[in-house]
């Protein structure tokens, strides 16, 4: 099921840089809607269960250090075709060999501390989106 709706985290990195406008703004440019945001900060428990996909591989712990390390900024996005235009707008995961112009090569700093995170499916926004915002807090 495609809906027009992602979910992004600004993560640490970014928010310690003083990249959160500057981020916002290219979200922004780019098409999206704001439809809820927030800034907050993740608990170890919270980040344990955000990523819990991830609990068997071996970067498991430096991932819930760096996401509990420093505020979050939390949104859900709106757009047609939302996730995949989202996934493009921040680029590959590691910012080396991310696309000129993404938020992940203008911003981030290495595979660990890459500045962003997008949902990567439809299925997975929705979920994202509901741990962090009650239906109250979307627009």
């Amino acid at each position: 099921m495609r809906t027009d709706r992602t979910f992004t985290m600004l993560k640490p990195d970014s928010v310690e840089k003083g990249h959160i406008g500057a981020i916002l703004e290219k979200i922004t440019a780019s098409g999206f809607r704001i439809v809820a945001l927030k800034l907050n900060q993740m608990t170890k428990a919270d980040a344990e269960e955000f990523y819990a996909v991830h609990n068997e591989r071996p970067f498991f712990g430096e991932l819930v250090e760096y996401m509990t390390r420093g505020p979050i900024v939390s949104a859900v996005l709106e757009k047609s075709n939302a996730v995949e235009d989202f996934r493009a707008l921040i680029g590959a995961t590691n910012p080396a060999d991310a696309a000129e112009g993404t938020i992940r090569k203008l911003y981030a700093a290495s595979i660990g501390e890459n500045a962003v995170h997008g949902s990567d499916s439809d299925e997975n926004a929705a979920i994202e989106a509901a741990f962090h915002f009650s239906g109250r807090e979307m627009f």
